[in-house]
């Protein structure tokens, strides 16, 4: 079984989500209780990309998150270093425009897109903040972003009880669902090892994003950042 470590070799990280790409839309549903559903929509208004508009969804995997932007007009490019999401992804909708592509060297032309998002990547890029660099790059200014991740639940109680699901229960709920429960064991360490939501609003900052803000979704357990490209 292939897993990646926190080290996040770009690929290790991909080979690893290759072993996963077949049941990976499953598995998260039933990992998140079906609140993957909950925050792919939040990311949807949050974005509010409109027709005639063009969206680079990064870290697209399959391709969930990229549909409701197609399915409303937009049009939207799913990339992801990950080969065999991408051929998953396009067995299944054909239409979409699946493109190969490392975050931190991307295949796209400065100013490209009128908007760019990522969901549940960006800790899994070796350079987070090249990452971060590179999306402002292809954004046009004035450009919007929107980075969906997983963060620190601001109950402490509920805190305590989130991370000893992640280092127990979440690997051992994997093992009955995922073609790779070895992956998760990873999903886990780098879901605790991520900086919380000021943190990453920070980085944003230092990487030349401006009107930074983000919002909680499930207690914290998620949170969405939006920013703009001066």
């Amino acid at each position: 079984m292939s897993r990646a470590h926190l080290d996040k070799r770009p690929d290790e990280v991909a080979a690893m989500f290759d072993t996963v790409a077949d049941r990976y839309d499953l598995t998260n549903d039933v990992l998140s209780l079906g609140q993957d559903r909950l925050w792919r929509r939040a990311v949807v208004r949050a974005l509010d990309a409109r027709p005639g508009e063009t969206v680079l969804d990064l870290a697209a995997g399959t391709g969930t998150s990229s549909e409701p932007f197609a399915d409303a007009g937009v049009q939207v490019v799913p990339a992801d270093f990950s080969l065999g999401m991408l051929r998953v992804g396009k067995k299944r909708r054909p239409d979409l425009s699946f493109t190969a592509g490392d975050a931190t060297r991307l295949p796209f032309a400065d100013k490209s897109f009128d908007a760019v998002t990522m969901s549940f990547g960006l800790r899994n890029v070796v350079d987070t903040d090249q990452a971060l660099r590179e999306l402002r790059r292809v954004t046009r200014p004035g450009g919007r972003l929107v980075v969906c991740e997983f963060s620190h639940p601001v109950w402490t109680p509920f805190r305590t009880v989130y991370v000893n699901y992640l280092m127990r229960a979440l690997p051992s709920i994997a093992r009955r669902v995922s073609s790779n429960p070895e992956s998760y064991v990873y999903l886990a360490e780098s879901i605790r090892a991520w900086p919380d939501q000021d943190g990453l609003a920070k980085r944003l900052q230092q990487s030349g994003w401006t009107d930074v803000a983000w919002r909680n979704l499930s207690g914290g357990v998620v949170a969405l950042h939006r920013a703009r490209r001066p």
